[in-house]
């Protein structure tokens, strides 16, 4: 990955920030007028509309890296898809406008809007294909957790680190019938499980505070661009992270090779996946462990964001109540 220059030049402008809030903002409304109706697709299109109308308006040249797929697959929003007003600083951005189409249809927790933008060459190109997965939050000394090791030594060194004993920590994994293996060596450990039907990226992203979440470690196999869009979270808030894309198929392997990974059983760190100076944002669809869902009010729209930025390593909560409700009709 090309990195920033020693003058910086490609360093991100803090106002993106609250524009990247406001980016995530647009998309979750747009998504939960449509909650519990059942039509994941209709959320998803809402979603993905809404982020890309606010994007271009962004006084940034883009390049999206995590999109909705391949442009062969995705009309908006797709791999390779320039957004911007192109008058602004190249970057790359990483986005799930709807993360969690099932949970928000369904109307249940940790639905999210989800977006990521860091200087071009700073977030990690991944293909359309599964990737395996471990990650912790902040706090721990560094390579305390190894995807090639055995998941008990990996929660027997946390809960050592937590000082607490190991049926204390609690690990959070997508519940798939691939896991099975994995939850019964969780089990057999005497740790707890927090077992999620959708929203791979929520489910990392809640070890960045564990104290509100309840969740010390994630682990498994989920979606490689949503690895992509956590570990650019993990980066801001100085969490841990390792991966390997999980290839199943030829094309898998020649679009892996497309996008530069040459190797494809290497294995990632998160400094690999996002670069030092990320810029991370997510908006709550559904009410969850970290954000509240979107609230429609008779004369105003409530919603609830994180923010964060990797090199600061600030985190912000914005609870923003919007009046002009205009604003979030589509032109």
């Amino acid at each position: 990955m090309s990195k920033t220059d020693a003058a910086g030049s490609a360093a991100l402008d803090r106002i993106l920030t609250l524009e990247l809030a406001r980016v995530a903002e647009r998309a979750a409304v747009s998504a939960a007028r449509l909650r519990g109706h059942g039509d994941e697709m209709a959320a998803d299109q809402a979603a993905v509309d809404a982020m890309r109308r606010e994007l271009n308006r962004l006084p940034i040249d883009g390049t999206v890296v995590i999109g909705e797929g391949e442009r062969d697959e995705a009309p908006m929003l797709y791999i390779g898809e320039n957004v911007g007003t192109k008058k602004g600083p190249k970057v790359d951005i990483a986005l799930d406008p709807l993360e969690g189409t099932t949970i928000c249809a369904k109307n249940l927790p940790n639905s999210l809007a989800v977006i990521a933008m860091a200087p071009a060459g700073d977030l990690l190109n991944a293909p359309d294909s599964y990737m395996d997965k471990i990650a912790i939050g902040p706090g721990y000394p560094a390579g305390l957790i190894d995807l090639d090791a055995p998941i008990a030594e990996n929660l027997a060194a946390v809960a050592k680190e937590k000082g607490v004993k190991i049926n204390e920590v609690t690990a959070c994994v997508l519940d798939r019938p691939r896991h099975a293996r994995l939850i019964e060596d969780i089990r057999a450990t005497g740790a707890a499980i927090r077992l999620i039907g959708d929203g791979d990226v929520a489910g990392v992203i809640h070890t960045t505070d564990p104290d509100e979440t309840g969740i010390d470690l994630y682990a498994g196999i989920g979606g490689a661009p949503e690895g992509v869009l956590a570990a650019a979270a993990l980066r801001c808030i100085g969490g841990q992270m390792q991966t390997r894309l999980v290839i199943t198929r030829d094309e898998q392997v020649e679009r892996a090779h497309r996008m530069g990974i040459d190797d494809i059983s290497r294995k990632f760190t998160l400094e690999e996946m996002a670069g030092p100076d990320v810029l991370f944002a997510a908006t709550g669809v559904t009410d969850g462990n970290m954000l509240q869902g979107v609230r429609f009010g008779r004369n105003c729209i409530t919603t609830h964001t994180v923010v964060m930025r990797s090199s600061t390593g600030t985190v912000r909560y914005l609870k923003a109540q919007h009046t002009q409700l205009e604003k979030f009709h589509l032109d």
